[in-house]
């Protein structure tokens, strides 16, 4: 009888831990058809700002790896996403690439960026590291202020002061429909690419890091390479949002980028969630989509930032995992009175 008991309790346990792989594997799938329909019933307006809710999402998702997996806290995405969109720029008016290549090599500029930015990180960490990101991102501010983004125009920056263009979009995305969907696409790309990481040996050596870098390098990691590797991942998807902003304005200038922003995309990223995939995109819909609400509504966008303070104050205090972390504690507890447990 005992061994029945023991049998049952075993499958019935099996049942809830496929039943809780089978949601995890669904939810991105629903999620992704639900944003690649949503054009439908969206207008040219809306469509905009969903787009760039998209784009920020693999902002937030690159921030989150790098504080989810080594603990480092990096203000300086904002200027990672204006070198990826610098660059697809530039490639975009001086060359005949097509706009995935000018895109990707944007990205991998960037990601050589944050390979340079993760020399402090092999030295600092916390406060310190953090306050180094920021300054080197307000010095981005200031030498963009100065070089200006390409327009089309000639010479090496690709600057010109009356005659400006626009960067091409991809021929299969030329409508802002079509695009939304491209954009969608190459996030969840982008969201792949970081669980291939995480369930790999870069994950298994960010996590030892993370625990303690002086047990890491017992083990033989080498702490170094791995730092370095995490940064240029971050930086890399940064770059590619980047690049993925420029193919939505079609235009960037300085004031895309302001140093402060990377503030606030990381603290919206701990707002939301960097334990939980889910949570860069409710980073990312609080930082474009509730503004935009606030708007439309009648109320002056600004309001957003009293609400993103008061957000944090409460995901410091009471969840340290995130809106996120809360949503998926309430779907445990629900499944779990359900199936009759405690």
């Amino acid at each position: 009888m005992q061994a029945l008991n023991q049998t049952t309790t075993a499958s019935a346990t099996a049942d809830s831990e496929s039943r809780q792989l089978m949601a995890k594997a669904l939810a991105p799938v629903f999620l992704i058809t639900l944003a690649l329909a949503l054009p439908v019933f969206a207008s040219a307006l809306w469509l905009k700002v969903m787009t760039s809710v998209v784009i920020y999402t693999l902002t937030a998702a690159s921030i989150g790896l790098l504080y989810r997996k080594l603990g480092q806290v990096s203000l300086a995405h904002v200027a990672f996403m204006g070198c990826g969109g610098w660059m697809a720029l530039r490639l975009a008016y001086g060359t005949d690439l097509p706009f995935e290549i000018n895109v990707l090599l944007g990205g991998f500029f960037a990601a050589a960026v944050g390979m340079i930015f993760a020399y402090p990180a092999l030295k600092m960490r916390g406060l310190y590291l953090a306050l180094v990101t920021l300054m080197a991102a307000g010095g981005f501010g200031i030498l963009i202020n100065v070089l200006q983004f390409p327009n089309g125009g000639p010479g090496l920056l690709g600057f010109a002061v009356k005659s400006v263009s626009y960067m091409p979009r991809p021929w299969l995305a030329q409508s802002d429909q079509a695009y939304f969907r491209y954009c969608v696409i190459v996030a969840a790309l982008g969201f792949l690419l970081i669980q291939l990481h995480e369930r790999s040996r870069p994950g298994r050596a960010w996590a030892l890091i993370r625990r303690s870098e002086a047990v890491a390098m017992s083990a033989g990691v080498n702490v170094t390479g791995y730092k370095i590797w995490g940064f240029g991942l971050s930086g890399f998807l940064a770059g590619i949002a980047g690049g993925l902003l420029a193919g939505n304005l079609q235009l960037l200038d300085a004031r895309s980028f302001p140093p402060a922003e990377s503030v606030m995309i990381f603290a919206l990223t701990i707002v939301g969630g960097a334990w939980h995939w889910y949570g860069a995109v409710i980073a990312a819909l609080l930082y474009r989509f509730m503004p935009a609400l606030l708007n439309d509504i009648g109320v002056s966008g600004d309001a957003a930032y009293i609400i993103f303070g008061a957000a944090l104050i409460h995901a410091l205090t009471t969840a340290p995992h995130g809106i996120a972390g809360q949503m998926a504690d309430l779907f445990a507890r629900r499944r779990s009175r359900k199936e009759g447990q405690p």
